[in-house]
């Protein structure tokens, strides 16, 4: 285990856990869902009122803050941290996903991806000893090994052959990790294998060998569906070690988390909360709210009458309704608040349900209610 980095399991409710992963930066309670902030900034939000949702961790771009500012410019301004006047916990991923969904623009070959930047076709090289050389220019507390983000669908030998480089990279990664050692930071290694138990038991017993500080659960939510993914959640968290927090990326819905806790995954990161704020979609415990609806127009009430967030406590259906149909940058502000309130309160209400023993009838009571109202 990295120096400064230590996870602390509190309490387990079947396969649902709660703890506690320690860093030098601060404390991070499990299960735990990090706002994304892409390019150094969630979207809409302070990083003082992001803070106030709850949050304890944000996510890190790596391939969009490579690009743009620049990681060594990152650098000489004191990290990605003091840039961005975040000074907790931040996890960078290595930046494969953003690479492979570049499609013709990417060519991947054993050393590593080439590839021309979204922003003005330059060209890049990315290996894993450079993606670790990246986030370390950032700062992050917890790095992410380059990956091959499998295809979806695949067949077992495209899902093989992409598994088997990506160990080859993590192996790469580790290597590049350790020379010189990180002080107080981690590096978590990615578990692949598509959708094929086989693939992803050769995938963990890889990554366990290599000893990672943690182990994410990757090539999901990439089209596969709900039902596909808890298939493969209903057995990928036990192949990893049950010492060490597991990460599933890239994950989503509430149903998706709550199921995904209920398996045994500690970690999450989603844009839904921040991007559904910026289209008018507001997450509420009577369901998932329209406010462009014109039978919002005179409703007086709060977003969601249980949730604690500012924005609930000051303002109505009705004004957040006008905001959006006026196009004025409040609206996607004031909704993006309220959904990351809505995300951290529904992960401290699973904490605590675990520690209770009540997690599955937590689950339930959160979801009573249909994903989407008109």
């Amino acid at each position: 285990m990295a120096e400064g980095f230590r996870f602390t399991l509190h309490a387990t409710d079947g396969r649902a856990r709660t703890g506690v992963i320690e860093t030098p930066r601060g404390a991070i309670r499990t299960p735990a869902f990090m706002p994304v902030g892409t390019a150094a900034t969630v979207k809409g939000m302070k990083p003082a009122d992001v803070r106030a949702s709850g949050a304890d961790i944000l996510l890190g771009n790596t391939y969009h803050l490579m690009l743009r500012p620049g990681a060594e410019r990152v650098a000489r301004l004191g990290g990605l941290h003091r840039f961005m006047n975040w000074p907790y916990p931040i996890l960078t991923d290595s930046g494969g996903y953003q690479v492979m969904s570049l499609g013709d623009l990417v060519k991947v070959h054993e050393e590593g991806v080439e590839f021309r930047s979204h922003l003005d076709g330059s060209r890049h090289f990315v290996s894993p000893e450079r993606a670790i050389a990246i986030q370390r220019l950032l700062g992050s507390d917890i790095l992410m090994a380059f990956d091959e983000c499998t295809k979806h669908p695949a067949t077992y030998d495209e899902a093989a052959r992409s598994m088997h480089l990506s160990m080859r990279w993590a192996e790469r990664s580790r290597t590049a990790f350790l020379e010189p050692s990180g002080q107080g930071s981690a590096l978590f290694g990615i578990q692949q294998g598509a959708l094929f138990a086989e693939l992803r038991r050769e995938s963990a017993e890889r990554l366990v060998e290599l000893g990672f500080e943690g182990y994410a659960i990757g090539g999901l939510a990439v089209g596969e569906g709900q039902e596909a993914m808890f298939e493969v959640l209903d057995y990928a968290p036990d192949q990893l070690p049950a010492d060490r927090p597991r990460y599933l990326m890239g994950v989503g819905k509430p149903a998706d988390i709550l199921g995904a806790v209920l398996r045994g995954v500690d970690m999450f990161d989603c844009v839904l909360p921040t991007r559904s704020g910026r289209t008018a979609q507001a997450f509420t415990r009577e369901g998932t709210l329209n406010l462009r609806n014109a039978r919002f127009a005179e409703d007086m009430g709060p977003l969601d009458s249980r949730c604690p967030c500012p924005v609930c406590a000051r303002f109505s259906r009705a004004y957040l309704h006008h905001l959006f149909k006026a196009g004025e940058m409040l609206g996607p502000m004031l909704l993006t608040e309220h959904n990351l309130w809505h995300y951290q309160q529904m992960m401290d209400g699973m904490r605590q349900a675990i520690a209770d023993g009540a997690a599955q009838a937590f689950a339930r009571t959160w979801l009573e209610v249909p994903e989407t109202l008109s």
